[in-house]
């Protein structure tokens, strides 16, 4: 089985498949190898993470060691010796050619950010005052640990799996089963609560289905932050009908806030019109309840289709900006491995 924990998304999808970059975290000491590459949007941006218990998470060029709010972020990824094969999780690249930050988190026994493991995509070029060497020195001057840090090395959970960093209380993985063996445009569950910490596990079965962070005042479109920043995706993932192995994609929750999303295969006909939308901590007591999200999805795209998108038969096409996991790693898919397709898709 494969998951990723994560966050971005992309507003439309690449029409052919992108080049697909692979990045070893933390093989090399605390580094990421390579430490940046020149991408464009669709591309893939494969990460596989070394023993010990590393991060990607997103950041900005100002502060460097801070995770960025609505960012993409896998979570702690523990890896034990001798694991084979190594987690992945994949992001795909938004549409926008803007320079994307990363860091590890990790701050036991040392900042690994302070330390220099930072990543980028798109960074200016040398000699530019934000360029990637300027970026590593910003964060090798103003380290600032922002994930709860887990012991530097772990044998558990599995390679496998990925885990929320531990608190003081036991998190807890809530599983969401997306479409089913008989075409089921659904989610299940469709609501749930989950509490800080926690990791929404998605699975993925026949036929080709997404996970997309929306609203609910527009629920069958790609979210999008007031400042422009982009929700999570998980990216179309293809499950043929005799399939014995599914794919996942998990999120880490960070906060209590209403989550909202959709699937977003349009073809032949809208899974989002047809009801498949999901609620994480949706309030029930008030008006923007899970009951509303969905009838709203249907009212806004009711059974239509599209041209242009995988039908629910072929392959799948990558979608944007997120961390996910693939299914042949075992992802926070959610990297593929999802998932940092995750939002990493």
């Amino acid at each position: 089985m494969i998951s990723f924990a994560v966050a971005l998304a992309l507003a439309t999808i690449p029409s052919a498949l992108g080049a697909t970059f692979e990045v070893q975290v933390g093989a090399n000491g605390l580094t990421y190898t390579p430490e940046f590459v020149n991408a464009v949007p669709g591309d893939i941006v494969n990460f596989t993470f070394s023993p010990k218990n590393h991060t990607v998470t997103q950041s900005s060029f100002d502060t460097p060691c801070v995770a960025a709010a609505g960012g993409a972020r896998t979570g702690f990824i523990p890896v034990a010796p001798g694991t084979s094969p190594l987690p992945v999780r994949q992001f795909i690249v938004p549409e926008s050619t803007a320079p994307i930050w990363f860091y590890c988190g990790q701050t036991a026994p040392v900042s690994h950010c302070g330390s220099g493991m930072v990543f980028a995509i798109n960074p200016p070029a040398e000699g530019d005052p934000q360029s990637f060497s300027a970026f590593k020195a910003r964060a090798q001057g103003q380290a600032a640990p922002t994930d709860t840090t887990p012991p530097a090395s772990t044998t558990t959970p599995p390679a496998t799996s990925t885990a929320a960093p531990p608190t003081g209380t036991q998190a807890t993985e809530h599983k969401i089963v997306v479409g089913g063996p008989n075409g089921e445009l659904t989610f299940t569950p469709s609501n749930i609560a989950a509490a800080v910490g926690d990791t929404v596990l998605f699975e993925f079965h026949p036929k080709n289905h997404t996970v997309t962070q929306s609203s609910f005042a527009q629920p069958c479109s790609p979210f999008a932050s007031a400042a422009g920043a982009p929700g999570f995706r998980s990216g179309f993932q293809f499950v043929a009908l005799d399939a014995t192995e599914f794919p996942t994609f998990s999120l880490l929750i960070n906060d209590t806030e209403p989550i909202w999303g959709y699937c977003g295969q349009r073809s032949p006909i809208s899974h989002c019109g047809a009801g498949m939308v999901f609620a994480i901590n949706a309030v029930e007591s008030g008006d923007n309840n899970f009951a509303a999200f969905q009838a709203a999805a249907r009212r806004a795209e009711g059974g239509s289709a599209s041209t242009g998108t995988p039908s629910a038969t072929t392959s799948p096409a990558p979608t944007g900006g997120a961390l996910s996991t693939r299914a042949s790693v075992g992802l926070t898919a959610g990297l593929v491995v999802l998932g940092f397709v995750a939002t990493f898709l």
